[in-house]
């Protein structure tokens, strides 16, 4: 007997190896977006203390440039192009820095949402980071 196809022993067989595959692969792609999000805040965050800084060593008034802020952060052009929000990328997120004498917002937010990261942060004056 000459029978062409696949018998459901071989079909189960490649099912539990793609499984397998499956199982293997998700969770590495849930720790990498994880990752991205913690670097993100965590650049957010060192952004918002130099602001800070720079507000309490100029008697309460905030950075309104990037060579401002580069006095308390050295990468601080890494992550603003400009004072007025244009955006840089790093890594997976975009970066947009708005500063002006009396405040700033920072964001950041996934280049490729769902795939970098689900999350966009902002952090403003004060120190208040939020998603």
């Amino acid at each position: 007997m000459n029978k062409k196809g696949f018998v459901l022993v071989e079909i189960i067989i490649i099912l539990v190896i793609v499984v397998l595959l499956a199982a293997i692969a998700i969770p590495y792609l849930t720790a990498s977006e994880k990752a991205n999000a913690t670097g993100a805040r965590e650049n957010l965050r060192k952004l918002s203390v130099a602001a800070e800084n720079y507000s309490s060593s100029h008697r309460g008034a905030y950075p309104v440039s990037v060579a401002e802020l580069t006095e308390f952060i050295a990468s601080a052009g890494s992550y603003c192009a400009n004072a007025a929000g244009a955006t840089t990328v790093v890594g997976e997120y975009s970066y947009a820095c708005t500063l002006s004498g009396s405040g700033y917002t920072f964001t950041a937010s996934p280049v490729i949402a769902g795939a970098n990261g689900t999350v966009t942060y902002t952090a403003t004056t004060g120190g208040v980071l939020t998603p």
